[in-house]
């Protein structure tokens, strides 16, 4: 005699059509959180705003600002200041662009932890519970 091992989560077993449909329906969320996420921009600046970058939700770099008059650009070290002026606000940027996600994705990421290890373990971007947002592969790295 076998035993359906569904039964022990009571109430007359497992529904798979319940599940199969939840499934679905954190997947159109996921979706459409990713798309406002595409269309979404957010800004970082370093230095009272003499460097400002812009980036998507997904932290994809759409745009660098310097504001005029704020480097000198004469010589090699002003450049260089510069282009530590361009990666601080991307970064800054992108620290916002990672919250604006963790917000619009949290609340599924959530709902999926019991799957496959939850998002972190399986969907690229996303990050897991021991992700670093600093390093890649952590919830800082884009490419959802």
């Amino acid at each position: 005699m076998t035993q359906n091992p569904f039964d022990a989560l009571g109430g007359g077993g497992f529904d798979m059509n319940a599940l199969l449909q939840q499934a679905q329906q954190m997947q159109e969320q996921l979706q459409a959180a990713q798309e406002r996420l595409n269309d979404a921009q957010v800004e970082g600046e370093v230095g009272g705003g003499a460097v400002t970058v812009t980036v998507s939700g997904t932290g994809e770099l759409v745009g660098v600002t310097i504001r005029p008059g704020t480097v000198d650009g004469g010589s090699e070290e002003d450049l260089a200041d510069l282009g530590d002026m361009v990666v601080a606000a991307y970064r800054d940027a992108k620290a916002r662009a990672d919250a604006l996600a963790a917000e619009a994705l949290g609340p599924m990421a959530g709902g999926l932890d019991g799957l496959a290890g939850g998002l972190g373990g399986g969907i690229p971007g996303l990050g897991g519970p021991d992700a670093d947002p600093g390093q890649p592969g952590g919830a800082g790295r884009t490419g959802f």
